[in-house]
C-alpha cells in the first residue's frame, strides 16, 4: 500500500498516475495506479515546469520584476 498527500504539487502524486480518470469527478484512477517506489533528488522536471508557471500566474501585471 502507497500513500501521498494530493494536495500539494511538491509531492509529485500527479506523475505516478495515468491519464485515465473516474467519469463522475474526473479525478484521476489513484487505486489503481502501479507505482515503483524509489529515492527521488526531486524536484522533476514536471514540478519545475509547474513552479515556473505557478510564479508567473501570481504576478501583477504592470509590477516591477523580482
Amino acid at each position: 500500500m502507497v500513500y501521498t498527500t494530493f494536495h500539494h504539487p511538491v509531492t509529485q502524486a500527479n506523475v505516478v498516475t495515468t491519464e485515465y480518470s473516474d467519469w463522475a469527478t474526473d479525478c484521476p484512477e489513484y487505486k489503481v495506479t502501479a507505482v515503483q517506489v524509489a529515492p527521488s533528488n526531486g524536484p522533476s522536471d514536471w514540478q519545475a515546469r509547474y513552479e515556473a508557471m505557478s510564479a508567473r500566474s501570481r504576478r501583477v501585471a504592470g509590477a516591477p520584476a523580482e
